[in-house]
């Protein structure tokens, strides 16, 4: 309650730049929350499709099923991969990467392919990897503003108070403790609200960057995986 009333206090006596501060600050803070949240629903999105898309294709017989069947990609970045390194190598093998009735019986009749045509489709999976790797880094940079820039703009705004609250005394002529605090008090919490958007966006830009790079070394991992599969399925002995 204390805590609270400083703060109601504080906030009275803070002057128009610092409500504006303020304001911009609580938009930041609403914007560091909704990635916060977004990115890490979409993380665990795409974990859970991972994990159902790498049970299916591990256990398939055809490396190509997956694609010839159609199966949506969901939010899978692993999937995608898939799709686009199956697609390249469709190509390559029927000449069409068109998927009709026809495709499951065109591959199994289609020659092997040589290191060249292989090294097409290890380039179309990386690719892939490099789109999903911004995909899940996307607005990621919001955070590192917010962590950033929080903490300098409510200096600004205590800076910018202090400066007005000593300006308001100079032309009052009277130097008192109870004529400074209510100004110092309202130039304080900008800085106290600047940390409080940082903080959290520092521990969840930090939770989010770690687990998006993990998740794109499994990308790098599983684009090697596929691509020693389709190597192994496909190409010619003597590539």
């Amino acid at each position: 309650m204390l805590a609270s009333g400083g703060i109601l206090f504080a906030f009275e006596h803070s002057e128009i730049a610092g409500k504006a501060v303020l304001f911009t600050l609580l938009l930041g803070s609403i914007f560091s929350w909704s990635i916060i949240i977004a990115k890490a629903g979409q993380l665990r999105a795409a974990r859970k499709a991972t994990q159902g898309f790498l049970r299916a294709f591990r256990s398939s017989a055809d490396p190509l099923e997956a694609y010839w069947a159609a199966r949506p990609v969901g939010e899978s970045p692993q999937a995608a991969i898939y799709q686009a390194g199956a697609k390249e190598l469709c190509f390559h093998l029927t000449g069409s990467s068109t998927i009709d009735s026809t495709l499951s019986s065109r591959i199994a009749s289609a020659r092997p392919i040589g290191e060249t045509s292989m090294n097409s489709v290890r380039s179309a999976m990386e690719r892939a990897v490099g789109e999903e790797s911004l995909r899940l880094e996307s607005n990621l940079i919001i955070l590192a503003t917010a962590v950033s820039g929080a903490p300098f703009l409510g200096l600004l705004g205590t800076v910018w108070g202090v400066m007005d609250a000593f300006s308001g005394i100079a032309q009052a002529g009277q130097a008192s403790l109870a004529a400074m605090a209510p100004g110092v008090s309202g130039a304080l919490i900008t800085t106290v609200v600047g940390l409080l958007v940082a903080i959290p966006a520092m521990f969840g830009y930090n939770f989010l960057t770690t687990s998006t790079r993990s998740f794109i070394v499994e990308m790098e991992n599983f684009a090697a995986e596929c691509a020693a599969v389709f190597e192994h399925r496909f190409t010619s002995p003597r590539s």
